[in-house]
């Protein structure tokens, strides 16, 4: 069962349909005025995979899972695409002490790479679930490099096979053009809310998707995993 689960993670997070590549794209419509646009889309796209609910793995177990982010990208961004998604791999454990957490992620993706880890904090309040989660990224295409860093809290309860959830989270993110855009950098933040809902359809198995809003766009995000 467990095998057969990872194969479909892998399948679905790398055979998603991709058009132009990141890097193609970004060389192609390239633009200075839209580059602080274009680098707080991608920082959303990354914010959203820090929780999928308000409640965490235990010692000594595991979550493993992968997802999927799509942003649509706000009105002055350059790129030519309508959304900016990647699908992200995710694992998580807990630590014997403080109710801690270390979380690990990353994607190569349609040019795009993304490499990151964070601590979580897992607690509860009567039946509510709650997380507090520090996570910092770095990413980069053949044009840019970037470090992203998020800060992020939720809380979930538990109804049935349902898992309903709302989260805060602000990213921030600097870009760092090279190659032959070199020399120029954007940084800055924004603030993201998102809303979803976990199923748990089977033992240690969910499925997820969820909605965010920020300022200047909004974004969704599936995924599927496995907790045990």
């Amino acid at each position: 069962m467990k095998k057969l689960f990872f194969a479909a993670l892998f399948v679905f997070a790398f055979t998603l349909p991709a058009s132009a590549s990141m890097n193609s794209d970004f060389a192609d419509h390239f633009n200075v005025s839209g580059l602080a646009d274009y680098n707080r889309d991608l920082s959303t796209m990354m914010g959203m995979a820090d929780f999928h609910t308000g409640r965490g793995t235990t010692f000594p177990g595991f979550d493993i899972g992968v997802s999927v982010s799509a942003v649509k990208t706000s009105a002055d961004n350059f790129t030519s695409e309508d959304y900016f998604y990647a699908p992200f791999i995710t694992a998580e454990t807990q630590l014997p002490i403080l109710g801690l957490g270390v979380a690990l992620r990353g994607t190569q993706y349609d040019g795009f790479k993304s490499l990151g880890g964070g601590l979580k904090w897992h607690g509860s309040l009567a039946l509510i679930n709650l997380s507090a989660a520090a996570f910092y990224d770095h990413y980069g295409t053949d044009y840019y490099d970037g470090n992203h860093y998020s800060l992020s809290a939720s809380a979930s309860v538990n109804i049935l096979f349902l898992t309903p959830y709302v989260g805060i989270g602000y990213d921030y993110s600097e870009l760092t053009t090279k190659g032959a855009f070199s020399g120029e950098k954007t940084d800055d933040g924004v603030v993201r809310y998102t809303a979803g809902v976990n199923f748990h359809p089977l033992p240690l198995f969910y499925v997820y998707g969820a909605y965010t809003y920020t300022k200047y766009s909004q974004g969704f995000q599936g995924g599927i995993g496995l907790n045990f």
